[in-house]
């Protein structure tokens, strides 16, 4: 049973009211005096309390999906060991198994498309990490077995992990309703976490002696994908989308690389690089560095590509509005700049659901295959 299971909840609620039961039929024989009687009653208010907490804690981690399986809860690695071929010819990105992506059309890839989950692999920077991949319906039909599509590089927060996209978020299943009713083309997601180098948040920066999370984002990956996948190496082809610390990368990645991604989305995005104990020196020193990290100063200091960006934020509930508004402000022509502004919503599941479905369908109006 999953840590996100109906099962595990349920019996967790099961647990918790016979408890509740126990406490109130015992009460009477416990009320007498004595260490054993008194040990009783604190046995019982104990365990109840920690059922209750336990039905409240599943609650809410089904609900914003903090960790996705027991391993994570434990932090245990929950990816197995793959053989990666460090020779100058290696695959970039190893298959390492397909599923469902729980649509109507059941395990017909041609009616509801595929998932496929998979290393990639860095050939730059070195990085291997895993991902999964949405390939739409209209990859595997006979009528578009020559066609391209365009693709969309999408990011959890940090830590989030990379099934919080597929099961919290539903991008796949978002995207999939979204193309079946005409308003969005026919895209592959490639989905991902930003921690390249667990637990160490290194913010898609290139880390002097360390991760080199810049260069796998803006080139590894959509190196790797265009070479498995049909997908273009255009700019045209790529998009970038993701929620939190994934939305400061995404805005950050299409900023600094126009010539790679033509749209970006930063979804409760921040706009500078966090500096705290997760991230470690992500800069040694070198202030340049620093700056170029800093969106609103790479904005004024950093000639602006074709690039397309889209951000959001709320008047209510959201930190980053002031930030949001200045971004907009400075996006100078050729790029161009959108918002989703919600009256209220706060840094949560339940506020990047509502911005979803808007955001790939204006991702899509503005990449080609």
């Amino acid at each position: 049973m999953g840590l996100t299971s109906n099962k595990v909840l349920a019996l967790a609620v099961l647990a918790a009211l016979l408890l509740f039961v126990a406490t109130i039929w015992w009460w009477p024989r416990l009320a007498r005096g004595g260490v054993r009687v008194v040990a009783g009653r604190v046995g019982l208010l104990l365990a109840t309390q920690l059922a209750l907490f336990a039905v409240i804690a599943l609650t809410a981690n089904r609900a914003f999906l903090f960790y996705g399986s027991w391993a994570d809860l434990f932090g245990q690695k929950q990816e197995l060991g793959v053989v990666v071929d460090h020779s100058a010819d290696r695959s970039h990105v190893r298959l390492v198994a397909k599923q469902q992506p729980g649509v109507p059309g059941g395990s017909r890839p041609a009616k509801a498309g595929q998932i496929h989950k998979v290393v990639i692999a860095g050939k730059q920077s070195r990085i291997d990490t895993p991902a999964y991949v949405y390939l739409p319906p209209e990859y595997f039909q006979a009528e578009h077995r020559r066609s391209t599509f365009p693709a969309v590089v999408v990011l959890t927060g940090y830590p989030g992990t990379a099934e919080n996209l597929l099961k919290g978020l539903r991008y796949p299943k978002t995207a999939f309703e979204l193309a079946a009713a005409g308003r969005m083309r026919p895209t592959i997601l490639v989905m991902l976490r930003p921690t390249v180098a667990p637990p160490r948040d290194t913010e898609c920066v290139d880390v002097p002696g360390g991760p080199q999370t810049e260069t796998f984002f803006a080139k590894d990956v959509p190196q790797a994908v265009s070479g498995t996948y049909r997908v273009g190496t255009a700019a045209r082809n790529w998009g970038f989308i993701g929620n939190s610390t994934g939305g400061y990368c995404a805005l950050k990645i299409a900023l600094h690389h126009p010539e790679r991604f033509a749209a970006g989305a930063g979804l409760s995005a921040h706009y500078k690089a966090a500096e705290d104990p997760t991230t470690g020196d992500l800069f040694q020193g070198d202030d340049q560095a620093r700056k170029r990290a800093d969106l609103l100063w790479s904005l004024d200091h950093v000639p602006q590509g074709k690039t397309s960006f889209l951000v959001t934020s709320s008047r209510q509930g959201e930190h980053n509005l002031g930030e949001t508004l200045e971004f907009i402000k400075r996006v100078k022509a050729p790029a161009r700049v959108s918002s989703i502004m919600l009256d209220s919503g706060g840094h949560n599941y339940n506020t990047w659901r509502r911005e979803i479905p808007p955001a790939l369908e204006w991702l899509s109006g503005r990449l080609r295959p």
